[in-house]
């Protein structure tokens, strides 16, 4: 799992919400939500920084880790 989709799945369940009250407070679909939380590798990054914003987050350039 990517380390966003990580993020955003780890903090939504620590917010207490579920895939479907995080989508509609997010304003982003369920399906979309789910998929970026398996790690689905081909998203539209404005929806990931509109997930990654309610936890006042920004996907930004990094260097690629090396695995």
């Amino acid at each position: 799992m990517n380390k966003i989709a990580e993020f955003i799945k780890e903090n939504r369940k620590a917010a207490g919400l579920t895939q479907e009250e995080f989508a509609a407070r997010s304003g982003l679909g369920l399906r979309f939500i789910r998929e970026l939380e398996q790690g689905k590798e081909t998203v539209r990054m404005d929806k990931v920084n509109a997930a990654l914003a309610m936890f006042d987050m920004e996907a930004i350039p990094g260097r690629k880790d090396d695995k």
